[in-house]
């Protein structure tokens, strides 16, 4: 498992998917209706406890709005997908103060907070650029390279366990629901003025409550779904990409018709972090990631010199010196030394050769 990078393009979809979760809500929410009194929470932000290290708390209060705009340029930065190493903690920081210190926050604002916490430990051993770029290690890591791959493959296991929990608590529960189990509850969730379906779709979804089958389907479909997450932990690789489609379908549809599309993009975040390898990276992120290196303004973000680029003409590859994995530098260095020329003329003896 170590002898391959988990340092993918993998890990870095599920990051953006999950920070622009939370920074679609905090650009489409005013200040003013993040913080603000409700029962039994009659002080805001909320500071008791651990929440206290948030943002939103050790800022003064008068500058919530700040706050609020300094966690928007972290979850931008998060998002593009630039220096995975250095803005891992932040990250966790921003998406734990969001939902420890706001008056409402709901289901996916939590599970951000745990993903961000979890990823900390493969982030913090990649040296990339950019998280969209090719893996550092190419080959075995040696090492402390070695040691911190096994720390990332280690947490992205603790991480697919603990999305597979979620699954299954989450279709359990459900049961424990008279209307849940005997697959009447979608009827009455998008009839609900408050979360029912919106204006546009509400008679289509009306049409098929109308039917038994309908609103069987619409009810039982989702507990089948999500306890199919669960053994998508144990699902072999073939498999997992339909069991991907399934859950993202899942979750695009209740953003859709609940208006929960922060919560759909961090399950989104998830369900890649469970079912997609992390050595196997998306084709179609590293075609794009390969046009933007190309790009002049791509080799600039990346650190190359203009020299070199009006020379080159293609993207580089972003896993320079110092951006490879801890330790790989002296690998590196090694490939990169110059190999001696051929001369011509008699051989010379091996303890000459050693002297020269």
């Amino acid at each position: 498992m170590s002898s391959v990078s988990p340092w993918t393009n993998v890990y870095g979809v599920a990051r953006t998917l999950i920070a622009f979760g939370t920074l679609s809500t905090l650009l489409a929410t005013g200040t003013e209706s993040l913080f603000l009194p409700a029962q039994g929470v009659p002080d805001y932000p909320k500071c008791e406890g651990p929440a206290a290290i948030g943002i939103y708390c050790v800022m003064p209060g008068a500058n919530l709005g700040l706050a609020r705009l300094l966690s928007i340029l972290v979850l931008l930065v998060v998002a593009s997908g630039w220096r995975p190493r250095y803005t891992a903690i932040p990250h966790w920081w921003v998406t734990f103060s969001f939902q420890a210190n706001v008056t409402a926050p709901d289901g996916g604002d939590q599970i951000a907070a745990v993903m961000a916490l979890l990823m900390i430990p493969i982030a913090l051993g990649d040296g990339r650029t950019w998280h969209w770029g090719t893996a550092p290690h190419r080959g075995t890591p040696q090492g402390r390279s070695r040691g911190w791959s096994l720390f990332a493959w280690s947490a992205s296991v603790v991480i697919r366990i603990q999305v597979a929990g979620l699954y299954f608590q989450s279709s359990v529960a459900k049961l424990s629901h008279t209307e849940w189990a005997d697959g009447t509850s979608l009827f009455y969730w998008l009839r609900d003025p408050y979360f029912g379906a919106p204006a546009w779709i509400s008679p289509l979804t009306d049409a098929i409550t109308r039917t038994s089958f309908g609103v069987i389907a619409l009810t039982w479909g989702p507990l089948v779904i999500e306890f199919a997450m669960v053994l998508g932990l144990f699902a072999k690789r073939s498999v997992r990409p339909y069991l991907l489609a399934a859950g993202v379908s899942l979750h695009f549809f209740i953003g859709l018709l609940m208006g929960l599309g922060s919560f759909a993009f961090a399950m989104f975040g998830c369900l890649v972090l469970l079912l997609r390898p992390l050595d196997e990276p998306f084709g179609w992120v590293d075609r794009l990631a390969g046009r933007w290196r190309s790009t002049a303004l791509g080799q600039k973000l990346a650190g190359v010199p203009e020299d070199v680029r009006t020379r080159a003409g293609t993207g580089p590859d972003d896993t320079g010196p110092d951006d490879t994995g801890p330790d790989d530098t002296e690998a590196e260095t090694s490939e990169k030394r110059p190999v001696p020329a051929v001369r011509s003329g008699p051989a010379r003896p091996a303890t000459d050769l050693a002297k020269g």
